[in-house]
């Protein structure tokens, strides 16, 4: 239940699924579990053999039972044995561990191996929802959206205008109007200009029950709401996951000769922040991808490592030459420098 004066968001999370322990963190429960045997990839079709229709009425009863090897190679169709085979390994990966953040961090540290780019992402999304509930200030889970969802990204007046990829993608081809609009679409006939809410201040309450739909547009310029409350999520996922207090500012140069420690929030930050590091030139239109830069700094200098002890860490956030920005997570969470490992 949503306790008084906060608000509900990301129902599609999952999160209502899972079990909290008395530390916060959160457990797959078997519900948890059963949400990925009914996924489309897995549930059986007209022509499903005998053996898979077996095993995942079985494993939607028992979402934790024991599928021997020579059990799952008796299923006749190659791509279902695949999608079995993943699935249980990320399945027996996340009860090997007392919680799905234990979980998350051992496959970023590790290596996520075979595991799907959507699993991670639903992991952030689930996990950074209990982190965010009682949010009373819908800027910050609009922001959290760049953590599991990539953004397109529009210059507008000097300002950085965030839309979802995927929303924006549909805009494109259907006009918001699904097959319909797909058909408008193949004939040739125009499609009103994409228009999305930006989100503010005046219209923030309507965030909440617009939340699973991703359709508000985030206003990340400097100064704004947006970009603030992105600096909140950020210290909320370092603080929950690895157990460190940091704050986080956006800054809009880095003037510091004793620069020492750096983390691209994104493969295209983390490239050019490298090379100004290192003193290479990087032209101006690659530059101009930068969309925000931030000065982190641990609460406890004790917990970084002692040769950038008391120093702070600056972060980068860039679009791609696509103007996508795919915000990696794991990059914070790896890539501090922490006395040892959380």
């Amino acid at each position: 239940m949503t306790a008084p004066g906060t608000h509900d968001f990301w129902a599609a999370s999952g999160h209502r699924l899972l079990a909290r322990d008395a530390s916060g963190g959160h457990a797959a429960t078997d519900d948890f579990l059963r949400a990925y045997w009914r996924r489309p990839e897995l549930r059986p079709v007209a022509e499903s053999c005998a053996v898979e229709r077996a095993l995942h009425a079985e494993l939607v009863e028992k979402p934790r039972a024991l599928v021997p090897a020579d059990r799952l190679q008796r299923v006749k169709d190659k791509d279902a044995r695949e999608n079995y085979a993943v699935m249980l390994a990320f399945r027996d990966h996340l009860l090997r561990h007392a919680s799905l953040e234990a979980a998350l961090l051992a496959l970023f540290r590790q290596g996520v191996g075979r595991t799907p780019p959507l699993f991670l992402d639903q992991l952030v999304h689930v996990l950074l929802r209990g982190i965010l509930d009682g949010a009373t200030d819908a800027f910050q889970p609009r922001a959290g959206e760049l953590l599991f969802r990539p953004q397109r990204v529009s210059i507008v007046d000097a300002g950085t205008m965030l839309a979802d990829d995927e929303i924006v993608e549909m805009h494109a081809t259907t006009g918001g109007f699904g097959a319909l609009g797909q058909l408008v679409v193949e004939s040739g006939t125009p499609l009103r200009t994409i228009s999305l809410d930006v989100l503010t201040p005046e219209n923030a309450a309507q965030y909440w029950a617009r939340s699973d739909r991703y359709d508000m547009v985030l206003d990340l310029s400097f100064g704004r709401p947006g970009l603030d409350a992105l600096c909140r999520v950020l210290e909320r996922w370092t603080a929950h996951m690895l157990g460190v207090g940091v704050s986080v500012q956006p800054v809009q140069t880095i003037q510091d000769e004793r620069w020492s420690w750096h983390v691209g929030l994104d493969a295209e930050a983390n490239a050019i922040m490298n090379a100004l590091y290192e003193g290479a030139d990087v032209d101006e239109d690659r530059l101009a991808r930068v969309l925000s830069l931030f000065r982190l700094e641990f609460a406890d200098p004790q917990q970084m490592l002692a040769r950038v002890a008391g120093r702070p860490v600056y972060l980068g956030l860039a679009m791609n030459a696509q103007k996508v920005l795919r915000l990696k997570p794991q990059n914070l969470l790896v890539n501090l420098p922490l006395a040892r490992a959380a």
